[in-house]
């Protein structure tokens, strides 16, 4: 008898992160399911006739009601480093409240598993930023889910530019000695080696509950880490993960700059 695949529901499944997650998960054999925003459909591309896929809106807990039922995880890429209070977009709606909603959803539609994007205190993250998004950890904790975070650096795209500042980042902290004391968390990472760590987390099973940008390099092969497999094209049927397959969720600004983070 051949198991029956694992179902993943990923919110902010039309945005840059949760489209190359989705594609990560189809690689290993996950069957998924994408709460993506009204308006917004087309951003799937070709990935809309690979999962299934609902409209909702994570800050509308109506719309979310039901759509997590017999899945056995919940990945929510929903938030944004980028604030604007005058516009009501606070740190705290745009990382806070859209976690608690989708912790209730899980809840009420019996999903015992859900993973939220978080992201590490390097000294450059926006401090109000870093601040809801612990805010968001700790409400996970507090309502019984089985409850993972994952705290990322700062993603970049590999071949797109990236301010040097950065770069030296990277090549300094991200390598021994300076990564063996614990800094090679705050490097930035490749987009694809944070999908398909992911990816390989949930379906593999969490060993701990915060992970860093380490534990994602870990689940990654050498070659996966050197992006000599950046698309695993034979699985995905020619499903690129590229900038242009859909947009970054930003309620401010839909560039997709360096340094884009959930």
């Amino acid at each position: 008898m051949i198991p029956p695949k694992p179902r993943i529901l990923v919110t902010g499944g039309e945005t840059f992160l949760g489209v190359n997650i989705a594609s990560a998960l189809l690689a290993e054999g996950a069957e998924v399911t994408l709460l993506v925003r009204q308006g917004r459909e087309q951003a799937l591309g070709v990935l809309a006739n690979r999962v299934r896929w609902h409209v909702a809106d994570v800050w509308d807990p109506a719309s979310l009601r039901g759509r997590a039922r017999g899945h056995a995880w919940v990945i929510n890429t929903v938030g944004s480093m980028t604030a604007e209070p005058s516009s009501g977009l606070t740190h705290h709606r745009l990382n806070v409240v859209s976690a608690r909603n989708v912790a209730n959803m899980c809840i009420s539609d019996g999903v015992p598993n859900m993973l939220l994007f978080s992201v590490v205190g390097a000294p450059w993250i926006n401090r109000q930023y870093i601040r809801a998004k612990r805010e968001a950890e700790a409400y996970l904790a507090r309502v019984g889910l089985n409850g993972v975070i994952v705290r990322a650096p700062l993603i970049y795209v590999r071949g797109e530019p990236r301010p040097l500042f950065y770069r030296l980042v990277g090549a300094l902290i991200g390598r021994p000695p300076m990564s063996w004391i614990g800094l090679g968390q705050w490097a930035p990472l490749p987009l694809d080696v944070l999908a398909r760590g992911v990816a390989r987390l949930v379906l593999r099973g969490p060993k701990r509950r915060i992970n860093y940008a380490h534990d994602l390099r870990r689940l990654n092969t050498r070659d996966e880490l050197r992006g000599v497999a950046l698309v695993p094209t034979q699985v995905t049927q020619g499903l690129q993960i590229t900038p242009e397959s859909a947009l970054p969720f930003d309620s401010v600004d839909d560039n997709v700059p360096f340094g884009w983070t959930p």
